[in-house]
């Protein structure tokens, strides 16, 4: 089920989207991965994407657009109001996850990623789940 699905991941952390880079690719088994490094023109990027992704993976604190004014500006839009949103932060007080459950995030998964976890937690989005995983 994961190698069809397509993902979008949007990361200013060079780091970090390298860790997505091979965890999808070597652990999860898929190169359906396009990755913005911000999240500039965020809309107009994403409109043009073939495949439409099916799950967004937002980084909460990337610049210019904040992940919260991104899953905004998703839900604004008919044709990708459905689409899951994933919120990925390091940021895991109670508070911040409960402001991520307000604004409709699908779920969170809290960073460093862990490889033996991050591809259950995927089939459980994919598979309609919302995940509230920071641990």
């Amino acid at each position: 089920m994961l190698d069809k699905t397509a993902f979008l991941y949007v990361e200013d952390d060079p780091l970090s989207r390298d860790v997505m880079e091979m965890l999808m690719e070597y652990v999860v088994g898929t190169k359906n991965l396009v990755m913005f490094e911000d999240s500039t023109d965020f809309m107009a990027r994403l409109k043009q994407l073939t495949p439409r992704p099916d799950v967004i993976l937002l980084d909460i604190y990337v610049q210019p657009e904040d992940g919260f004014a991104m899953l905004e500006a998703l839900r604004r839009d008919p044709d990708f109001r459905h689409i899951k949103v994933i919120a990925l932060t390091a940021s895991v007080m109670e508070d911040e996850i409960e402001r991520l459950r307000r604004h409709g995030f699908d779920g969170v998964i809290g960073k460093p990623l862990d490889s033996t976890t991050f591809p259950d937690l995927l089939e459980r989005i994919i598979k309609g789940e919302a995940v509230w995983r920071v641990l």
